[in-house]
């Protein structure tokens, strides 16, 4: 077995022991990202997902699964969620439905994006139609932003592990939309408003550009696969380019601790409630953001 691939599956195990604790308990409605399939692939569209109790794979028509909180509590900002599995799985249920159920609890709208797998044995797809992906995502959500109840201008993305992939694709590659396209999905702005990656994986862009939206990262000081190579140089870089960017480093919790449940750390358990106040903080719900010093 290679180095690659005992880390993929140690991503992928991890979630296998995770309970779920916290599942979002709103109805759930599913949102194909494309009506006739994804573009090019639209003879795939019907063929059956495989599912086990905590991954999701053979994804040919990617999806939004849709989670409203209570009326009472929304807030109008909405986050697509991007499951990590090493880019060939979706950790779904434990970094998906789990993280749904915490947003929905303090008045957000998720939608768990089901995004293409280009590392998954014999995929067809490379990491050009992952941003797609995420980028027709977000557009969706804008273009039908009163439907959800959700402010057009407040829709952000939440990535774990290859989730943060899915991110930086959609943060840091363009996403205007095309005022003439035939689709008027494609003529909506497909880059968030703002991003949050929990120990991301992935390659990290030489520079950011300074029109990035800003960022939550979050990522355990002692996991030797996504803090230094990842999160730190993505730190960096937001940085440098005077992006704002808010950061926590446990000192204990490694890699794939999904929404903190499983933990004997109470930083790491109690690491959803920093991202609820960065939200706060910045705005994004609750009153408005707390004033500069």
């Amino acid at each position: 077995m290679t180095i690659r691939t005992s880390i993929l599956s140690l991503i992928l195990g991890f979630a296998l022991a995770v309970p779920h604790a916290t599942p979002a308990q709103s109805t759930q409605t599913v949102v194909r990202l494309w009506d006739q399939g994804a573009p090019g692939f639209e003879d795939r569209k019907d063929e059956p997902e495989l599912a086990r109790d905590w991954w999701v794979k053979n994804i040919h028509n990617p999806s939004l699964t849709v989670f409203q909180p209570p009326a009472d509590k929304a807030t109008g900002c909405a986050v697509v969620v991007a499951p990590g599995g090493g880019l060939s799985g979706l950790v779904f249920n434990a970094e998906g439905k789990e993280t749904a159920g915490f947003l929905t609890s303090i008045g957000v709208t998720a939608f768990v994006l089901k995004y293409r797998l280009p590392r998954e044995d014999n995929s067809p797809y490379t990491l050009e139609h992952v941003r797609q992906d995420a980028q027709r995502a977000v557009r969706i959500i804008r273009t039908r932003a009163a439907e959800f109840s959700i402010d057009p201008a407040r829709v952000g993305m939440l990535g774990f592990s290859a989730g943060g992939t899915v991110v930086m694709l959609a943060a840091f590659s363009g996403g205007e939309g095309d005022p003439a396209a035939p689709d008027p999905v494609d003529r909506a702005n497909g880059r968030p408003d703002f991003e949050m990656m929990v120990y991301p994986w992935g390659t990290v862009p030489d520079s950011i550009p300074g029109d990035a939206p800003p960022a939550f990262l979050l990522c355990a000081n002692d996991d030797d696969y996504a803090c230094d190579v990842v999160t730190i140089d993505l730190l960096q870089k937001f940085r440098a380019a005077k992006v704002p960017v808010e950061a926590h480093f446990p000192a204990h919790g490694k890699h794939a601790f999904n929404m903190g449940t499983r933990s004997d750390y109470l930083s790491v358990r109690n690491w959803p409630q920093r991202m609820a106040d960065w939200l706060r903080d910045s705005g994004y719900i609750g009153a408005e953001p707390a004033p500069k010093r």
